[in-house]
């Protein structure tokens, strides 16, 4: 019988299968392995020498899982092997069979046999939506009909990279100040639930009214006491039915996306890292011979934030409509003047691809002059921050001791 053909438009199933055999030296063997179809079963372990006896079809396997570094580096590594002169096809199985995480050899060798039928690449790559977005599939059908493959994947690689150092150095610069705080929020609670009340004991044998800021906590402690756990349950729930929110609604993903780049400091940081980003994407496909109006099609993504995607899309039917670029970026609202005015002059140069370029090499450098004064803010910060919390709480705490003595 022969085998259905896969959908063009969905990588083919995978398989687990279970197996029994024997290596060259006649000791037996058994094992599991996800295949797409029990040929490929034998013919990979036979090239590790097994002989198989028995083979089982269990169950399908799941879906293969690939980080965004493993796809970096497989990039990376595919467009060393297709500078060296191997062909596409012999490099994607020598890829298949290297060692690494368990999900890329698994997606590699699909796209190896997608290769083999006759399938393009990037025909092949956008069957894995998951892993290589619109703006990858792209950039590489452009590559493969230039016949530059290998300097795009080279290009694409360094993008990437360059992306997640920046996305290493923001949530560097964000982890430390807000784990601090909340740990300092978490002291100060604890303080206020299992040490004010032992103080309140105390305070009660005076027989004297308290100081006001002694008042003040013994009634946030009572507080603390009776609504901690409703209010963290409360929160938990928020935070669970927003996540289950972003994740099923694009409005919502929107309004957070909007939200994000709202805040003086943090937004500024955000908004300049989304416009590095959206105008190296667009910049690069310009770059490589893509329309302007169909480079707006690989662009839902590029930018990380849900409400900047919104914009583009918003930006990409004011051109179809015949708007200028310019003018389409200034009625999104969320692009920085600092990006629509070298636009501005590029579309009356013809000079749109490189000016993107640039503006994006000067948007980095804004990002990483934001990221050093916000990691230089955050450490006054957090000190002020902490010493407010802890020390007017061990003030107003020792405060009546304190009163009592002078009166002594």
């Amino acid at each position: 019988m022969t085998p259905a053909r896969p959908h063009p438009d969905r990588a083919p199933s995978e398989w687990r299968f279970a197996w029994h055999g024997v290596d060259a030296t006649g000791a037996p063997r058994r094992g599991t392995s996800i295949a797409i179809d029990a040929a490929a079963v034998r013919d990979a372990l036979k090239r590790e020498r097994i002989t198989v006896t028995v083979l089982a079809r269990q169950r399908a396997a799941p879906v293969p899982h690939a980080s965004p570094a493993d796809i970096t580096r497989f990039t990376r590594q595919l467009s060393s092997l297709l500078r060296a002169g191997l062909p596409l096809a012999p490099a994607l199985d020598l890829l298949a069979q290297s060692p690494g995480p368990q999900g890329m050899p698994r997606i590699v060798g699909t796209l190896a046999r997608d290769i083999a039928t006759g399938m393009r690449f990037s025909d092949s790559l956008a069957r894995h939506p998951q892993r290589f977005g619109a703006l990858y599939c792209q950039l590489v059908a452009v590559g493969e009909a230039s016949g530059a493959l290998p300097a795009v994947l080279a290009r694409i690689a360094d993008d990437r990279e360059r992306a997640a150092a920046q996305r290493a150095k923001v949530r560097a610069a964000l982890t430390y100040p807000v784990a601090v705080l909340l740990l300092a929020v978490a002291i100060t609670a604890a303080l206020l639930i299992w040490v004010v009340p032992t103080f309140k004991q105390i305070f009660e044998g005076f027989g004297a009214a308290l100081p006001a800021p002694t008042q003040f906590v013994l009634m946030l402690s009572a507080g603390a006491a009776r609504w901690s756990l409703p209010v963290t349950a409360c929160c938990a729930t928020a935070v669970f039915a927003a996540r289950v929110a972003m994740r099923r609604s694009a409005r919502a993903r929107i309004a957070f996306g909007r939200l994000a780049l709202k805040p003086p400091l943090v937004g500024t940081l955000l908004t300049a890292l989304c416009a590095a980003r959206w105008s190296r994407a667009l910049g690069t496909l310009l770059a490589a011979g893509t329309p302007l109006a169909d480079a707006f099609d690989s662009l839902t993504h590029a930018s990380g934030n849900a409400y900047f995607d919104h914009a583009t899309a918003g930006v990409s039917a004011r051109l179809r409509h015949g708007e200028r670029l310019a003018a389409a970026m200034r009625a999104a609202g969320c692009f920085p003047a600092e990006v629509i005015q070298p636009v501005a002059v590029a579309e009356e140069s013809g000079a749109l691809d490189a000016m993107l370029l640039d503006v994006a090499s000067l948007a980095d450098r804004q990002v990483d002059e934001k990221i050093g004064l916000l990691s230089s803010l955050c450490e006054p910060l957090v000190i002020v921050v902490l010493g407010a919390l802890v020390g007017g709480l061990v003030v107003a705490m020792y405060l009546p001791i304190i009163q009592l003595g002078n009166v002594v």
